[in-house]
């Protein structure tokens, strides 16, 4: 092919399958068409592959060598990278659930944003790590997350398409995960790297698969898809729009092969040629066997000698399809790949299912219809994991790189969005490391209602990347030096009564004809407390709306005396003094002078005198602190200012505001025992 008509940018994949290495080369025309330059399929000379495991390297390597060198001819240009896919004979999966209760955190105002769910998806990650590390203790091999699937995301425990600009107090997330050992990886890279190649992006061969023969519009459908290769048959389940499972069993058209190799005592080539000559129209199949005799056979026989292993093989993909929907059948199933096209598969599957056999279907032209081939290649199933492998390129570029964390050197799944989060994953380093966290929060009630004050917030992990200070979803790249110090808890939540709003309203009684304003009592249990007192965890605080007489007498630095009347009614010193109630009395002298203990008490001092005295004594609050004013025999406001700082000069506001008892006033404006006084600039 001349190299001229076809574009610079060009797509190079290779299915490396254990029968066979296929090699892919085209590009996007446009969002929904490929187009194929090129193409070239090379049988191993040798069993170098296995059940879709590399046993061979330098054989397998050789194999793919002859596939780049006759793909080079062909465009007239060198190929130097390739994309690759694993098969998932050894893939390992992990669902878990991962969930952050934002109310516990304090952050359930707070719309929910990318960052909050990518922290949500690394705390799924991180538990699916502690899963497999904990089902491969007893294992020399190491496993590394390849990739991971959100199959549902939830918001208050309802299921949710998107996070993103939500509020809620609980987010959650399903994710599926999926993990290769180290050995597999490694050797595929080595076979490539010995023919000359670098690995430009990895994916999964139920993953390339699935990207071509399921088109996203069909994942709403509960679907199954089946790769039946050589050693392999790897299987995808769809639902409610997103990949819900993927695993394998070990059996496919090998299998199959060697029922052939037994029956008509040939070599392994000899029986595969048999079996591929079986699905056309021939009417007699000619071979030699291995002591050099002619013999024939026919489509129909070969039929009938495989379909004791085409039925077992069947069984345990029909099996492992309804282990992974949940013990039931899906709705219909595409199967692909060369070992699909075996005499009766399809059939004996949708048997297995109880389907019918048209819901059981190989998937060849009919998924290939985006494709454009420029070469003389015919729309068959075997090509739809080495298309689906090209296609993934554009879906993530990724790789295998390096980082060092903390002195520890990491290998990571490159998947292009690599951040500082996916590296401290891969350590191990923790979730709660990572993010601040806030202070034990504090828990209490009033009059019975919850009230929650949240804890202050720690400091973030202290992150340097290649010794800049940077944050952690701060892109990474290969050989990036990460140091991470553990972030920190924040002080616990404190509050005093004084702090409460509740703290500040008043109650109004009238005595002896004049106005009292108190302060509510505030308990906490069977104690009265006082602004000072610091609110335990759970504790159950009330605000009382009346006084007891004896309450209201204390407070007024007074003693009860017999013949006093609550709403014109004799009373008790238990009385009950509710708002606006009255109370009514006598006195023959003056009261003593108040108990500096119960001024501690309150932390207002009132005073009520029925006969002043020349000079005279009286105690007001003002902005809620208590004063003494001495040496007049009556007082107005401005007097206020001789004990009580207030800078009226230099201006804080649009205007300063004087109410005496919650009334506007003048600095003329005259005041007496008890009164409450604010003074504050306006705004």
């Amino acid at each position: 092919m001349d190299g001229r008509n076809i574009p610079d940018q060009l797509v190079f994949g290779l299915d490396i399958g254990t029968r066979s290495v296929v090699g892919t080369v085209g590009y996007k025309q446009n969002a929904d068409q490929f187009v194929v330059v090129a193409q070239s399929v090379r049988y191993h000379d040798t069993r170098a592959m296995l059940d879709g495991q590399i046993h061979d390297i330098q054989k397998v390597s050789e194999t793919i060598a002859d596939v780049r060198r006759e793909l080079e001819r062909s465009l007239g240009r060198k190929l130097d990278r390739v994309c690759i896919a694993a098969a998932g004979r050894v893939l390992k999966t992990v669902t878990v659930r991962a969930e952050q209760n934002l109310e516990e955190e304090g952050y359930t105002d707070e719309v929910i944003n990318a960052e909050a769910i990518h922290s949500l998806e690394m705390i799924g990650i991180e538990k699916a790590y502690e899963v497999i590390r904990g089902e491969t203790k007893n294992e020399t091999v190491e496993y590394y997350c390849v990739g991971y699937t959100v199959v549902h995301y939830y918001l208050n425990d309802f299921m949710i398409t998107n996070l993103e600009g939500h509020k809620g107090n609980r987010i959650a997330a399903e994710i599926l995960a999926t993990f290769l050992p180290q050995e597999v990886i490694d050797g595929l890279y080595a076979a490539v790297g010995k023919a000359g190649l670098e690995v430009d992006n990895l994916t999964l061969e139920p993953i390339a698969a699935i990207n071509v023969a399921i088109p996203e519009k069909f994942r709403l459908l509960n679907i199954a898809l089946v790769d039946v290769g050589a050693g392999t048959s790897d299987i995808c389940i769809t639902k409610e729009g997103t990949i819900v499972a993927y695993g394998m069993i070990p059996a496919a058209g090998d299998a199959v092969t060697d029922v052939l190799v037994q029956k008509h005592l040939v070599d392994f080539a000899t029986a595969e040629e048999i079996k591929l000559a079986a699905s056309t129209k021939k009417k007699v199949i000619n071979y030699k066997d291995i002591m050099g005799l002619q013999g024939k056979t026919t489509p129909a026989q070969v039929i009938a000698e495989t379909n004791d292993k085409v039925a077992e093989i069947t069984k345990m993909v029909s099996d492992r399809i309804m282990e992974l929907n949940g013990g039931k059948a899906v709705s219909a199933v595409f199967v692909v790949g060369g070992g699909g096209k075996i005499p009766s598969f399809t059939k004996m599957l949708a048997e297995q299912l109880g389907l019918p056999k048209e819901r059981v279907a190989l998937r060849g032209e009919e998924v290939l219809g985006a494709v454009t081939f420029l070469t003389d290649t015919k729309k068959d199933p075997l090509l739809v994991t080495p298309i689906g492998i090209c296609l993934n390129y554009y879906e993530q570029k990724n790789n295998f790189i390096f980082v060092q964390v903390n002195r520890e050197r990491v290998k990571l799944y490159d998947n292009s969005r690599l951040m500082v989060l996916d590296a401290a994953v891969a350590i191990g380093f923790p979730n709660d490391g990572l993010f601040p966290k806030r202070g034990t929060p504090l828990e209490f009630y009033i009059n019975g209602t919850k009230r929650l004050v949240r804890g202050e917030e720690g400091e973030p992990a202290k992150i340097t990347l290649n010794g800049r200070t940077v944050g952690i979803n701060t892109p990474i790249e290969a050989n990036d030096v990460i140091e991470i110090t553990p972030s920190t808890a924040g002080a616990p939540a404190a509050l005093t009564v004084g702090q409460l709003a509740e703290y500040r309203s008043q109650i109004e009684f009238t005595v002896n004809g004049k106005q009292i304003l108190c302060p509510k009592f505030i308990r906490a249990g069977e104690n009265l407390v006082s602004e000072y007192y610091d609110i335990k965890n759970q504790d159950q605080l009330e605000i009382q709306n009346y006084y007891t007489l004896s309450q209201l007498l204390e407070f007024m630095d007074m003693t009860y005396k017999d013949g006093m009347l609550v709403n014109h009614v004799p009373a008790g010193p238990a009385e009950k003094i509710y708002e606006k109630f009255s109370v009514d009395y006598e006195f023959e002298s003056a009261p003593a002078e108040p108990d500096e203990k119960t001024h501690e008490k309150f932390n207002v001092d009132y005073e009520f005198e029925s006969a002043p005295a020349e000079p005279r004594t009286i105690r007001v609050t003002v902005n809620s602190t208590p004063v003494t004013l001495k040496g007049k025999s009556s007082y107005i406001f401005v007097d206020i200012l001789d004990v009580y700082h207030f800078d009226v000069k230099t201006a804080k506001g649009s205007r300063v505001v004087i109410k005496v008892n919650g009334a506007p006033a003048e600095f003329s404006t005259p005041i007496d025992m008890g009164d409450y006084i604010q003074l504050y600039w306006e705004e």
